[in-house]
């Protein structure tokens, strides 16, 4: 009987010890992290560094996520993202727009605006004397060759009485403000990273806002993205994503410096001078106007929407709310 109480107690303590280090898995998610893969639109910048923050304090792991963010390597983020290649992704507005009005539309929606308003506009050298686009008849702008590029040049010098068919346009050669030489007069480029490097490199430089020329140019870009199937049907998938996600961006504005190391971490290549003026930039800019992170509003989709229908962009309008969705910023 005294033999059967020693392994009865041994059985229980066993089981115990067992119950204490479920619990304990169960708290640190060790062994239970969900696996979730981000796509970029592009290299690590400052335009991610809430992802980034988010990875590298641990807020994904706190979620119960085993976070992975990759680069692009083959296809468009979006078409990679439909077809499941990839949980959540970087991508603008204008290319969700694109994709729900194309012929066979993907199953995607943004999530969150990364930064409220367009912080791009039109760039050239102050002795270039460009001050707006009537000024640009005459002049050679280099960009990326885009449609929608095109139609914003178009529609912006028409507005300011210029004729667009006195721009030269050619294909710019990626680097930048550097393009800017003899050769070239002016550029379309985001001031949080270009502009940055080029007043930090000393070049004075004449910068017309996108925004201040038409209001609807205020569009999101970029956005967080999602498949409509797991929107729909794993709700809480997001919600762990975005709690985490939200989380980086807000330490991210709060602590710009700090940020700065951190994508610096996922970056070594960029300057740390370049990355944290650049990030005390877009610490005002990520929530501007709004009352928290990532919120977006259905005048600045159909604006841009109707933008895009009247340049002959896309065939049909299309409501904010197939866009869309604010449902996982808490």
């Amino acid at each position: 009987m005294k033999k059967y109480l020693i392994v009865l107690l041994c059985i229980i303590l066993a089981l115990s010890l067992g119950a204490c280090g479920s619990d304990q898995n169960s708290t640190s998610g060790e062994g239970q992290l969900q696996p979730i893969t981000v796509i970029l639109d592009y290299m690590p910048n400052t335009n991610h560094t809430g992802l980034y923050a988010a990875l590298d304090l641990g807020y994904y792991e706190e979620q119960g996520l085993d976070v992975r963010i990759i680069e692009p390597t083959e296809g468009a983020v979006l078409t990679l993202i439909a077809a499941g290649k990839g949980d959540f992704g970087v991508s603008y507005q204008e290319d969700v727009t694109y994709a729900l009005t194309a012929e066979e539309p993907l199953p995607v929606k943004a999530i969150a605006a990364i930064i409220q308003h367009n912080t791009s506009g039109f760039a050239s050298y102050k002795d270039k004397n460009i001050l707006s686009p009537k000024d640009f008849e005459g002049k050679v702008y280099a960009g990326w060759g885009s449609p929608s590029e095109e139609a914003v040049i178009k529609a912006v010098m028409k507005k300011a009485g210029a004729d667009f068919s006195k721009l030269s346009i050619i294909t710019s050669d990626g680097s930048g403000y550097n393009v800017l030489k003899d050769k070239v007069d002016l550029i379309w480029l985001f001031w949080a990273w270009d502009g940055i490097a080029a007043e930090i490199a000393g070049i004075p430089m004449n910068y017309i806002e996108l925004k201040e020329l038409d209001p609807r140019l205020d569009y999101y870009t970029p956005v967080l993205v999602a498949n409509n199937d797991t929107i729909e049907n794993n709700p809480e998938h997001v919600e762990k994503f975005m709690a985490a996600t939200t989380k980086g961006y807000e330490y991210a504005i709060e602590n710009p410096e700090d940020a700065a190391q951190i994508i610096h971490k996922y970056a070594p290549d960029y300057d740390i001078e370049m990355l944290t003026r650049s990030q005390k930039y877009l610490a005002d800019k990520y929530s501007e106007g709004v009352e928290r992170w990532g919120v977006m509003k259905d005048e600045v989709w159909d604006g841009y929407t109707e933008f895009m229908y009247e340049s002959g962009l896309i065939k049909e309008m299309i409501p904010a709310s197939d866009c869309y969705t604010n449902q996982f910023l808490k």
